[in-house]
């Protein structure tokens, strides 16, 4: 099985560079990858003790964040290295203020560049976040001592783990992984189904990132000008269903204010042409609000969405209409906000928890979405409006300190 693993990333590297011909993110990911490990040779000693955080993307290193801060905490001395897999987490972490002393693309998992690029400093300490394991990679560390997590676990039943010929990847995790941190009392059984026995539930770390952003300065400069005495409405990391929810809504409801912030900038221009009248936030920041009584404000920039949510009445969280993933829902529960999303979520089991505490609803089309956004922006429903808020900051309020409970653990 090991052969077909290595035969699988070949195949992988080689459909990944032809693809990158035709497709600018992947392109971005196989040329960022040749950089990786001239990054760690300069920035890292071989005696360096370093501490490494392996996320697929953005919302793994969200999740991975906390616990990342944590252990730098109790170890400052050692350096930090953060690697991604995705171009989307690379290229949003690296243009910011972070943790790491280096931050790049983990390298594609062939044994021989796997050693090399790990041979580099000493790995005291590494987590993945959720669910991207590497087997080169872990069997590599594993053979140099580093100690081997995985955090916000996350086993569903139709990984490769639980089918016929699931064996061989088992016992890779059995193996090299010291201990995994489950979200779900389900995941945790899963894992033990298999063999996975060195596991336990501590939750899921997103809750405490989100909770950290409520203590941060959530400021938004021409937002609350923008908004006024209105209700508002933030559309976050939409796709075009989200998108035709804000239509419905700004064509029944003409005095809701709608914050659209595409999952993709390159989704702008598309936005311009269903909703011309709309503002673009680099226009408020010329100073066209003062002259501008526009309804929909489109954000033109990153970075800005998890701060949008604490103006709004009502989130709607894009991805759950389809099946490229429902992206993050806490960072607007956070903020007492009820969420409206669609009904794709296998992968988000917090949305079912959100759904149960009533502080969120998912729906199968965006017809009926939008019919709910319409029923919260109803002045007549405001004791339903007040109640889902409330809902929602209680259920995550209610959530234990799962990064406490990790580094409880690795510290032990």
């Amino acid at each position: 099985m090991a052969f077909l693993y290595n035969i699988f990333i070949s195949l992988l590297i080689f459909g990944m560079k032809v693809f990158a011909l035709i497709n600018d993110k992947t392109k971005k990911g196989v040329e960022g990858r040749k950089q990786s490990l001239d990054k760690v040779k300069s920035a890292f000693a071989k005696t360096d003790k370093v501490i490494w955080m392996h996320a697929a993307s953005l919302g793994e290193y969200e999740q991975g964040l906390p616990v990342l801060e944590k252990l730098k905490e109790n170890f400052p001395q050692h350096k930090v290295l953060v690697t991604f897999f995705s171009p989307s987490g690379y290229e949003n972490v690296a243009k910011k203020k972070h943790i790491a002393d280096v931050i790049c693309y983990l390298p594609f998992d062939k044994k021989n560049t796997v050693k090399e690029f790990v041979s580099q400093f000493n790995a005291e300490l590494f987590f993945t976040v959720k669910y991207d394991y590497w087997y080169n990679l872990l069997a590599e560390l594993k053979s140099k001592g580093t100690k081997i997590y995985v955090i916000s676990a996350l086993f569903y039943e139709r990984q490769s783990f639980f089918t016929s010929y699931g064996k061989w990847f088992v016992k890779q995790l059995q193996k090299n992984v010291d201990w995994f941190f489950h979200q779900t009392q389900f995941s945790l059984a899963l894992a033990k189904s298999v063999g996975l026995m060195k596991s336990s539930v501590t939750g899921d770390t997103r809750f405490d990132r989100v909770k950290q952003l409520r203590e941060r300065n959530n400021h938004v400069d021409f937002i609350a000008d923008f908004i006024g005495e209105n209700k508002a409405v933030v559309f976050g990391s939409s796709w075009q269903a989200e998108e035709k929810i804000a239509e419905i809504v700004s064509r029944k409801n003409n005095t809701v204010k709608l914050i659209i912030a595409p999952h993709d900038l390159k989704r702008v221009e598309h936005l311009k042409s269903i909703f011309p009248d709309a503002l673009l936030y680099s226009q408020i920041q010329n100073g066209q609000l003062l002259t501008n009584n526009a309804q929909l404000l489109i954000i033109d920039s990153i970075g800005l969405l998890s701060k949008l949510y604490s103006y709004a009445d009502a989130a709607v969280v894009g991805g759950g209409f389809h099946d490229a993933g429902l992206h993050n829902i806490l960072e607007a529960a956070t903020f007492g906000v009820p969420v409206v999303f669609g009904n794709h979520y296998k992968k988000n089991p917090e949305a079912d928890d959100l759904i149960a505490a009533n502080g969120g609803k998912s729906f199968p089309d965006e017809y009926t979405a939008a019919e709910f956004v319409l029923f919260l922006m109803n002045e007549d429903n405001q004791e339903e409006l007040t109640e889902m808020s409330q809902n929602a900051g209680k259920f995550v309020d209610g959530k234990p300190d799962s990064t406490q409970m990790i580094l409880q653990k690795i510290l032990s």
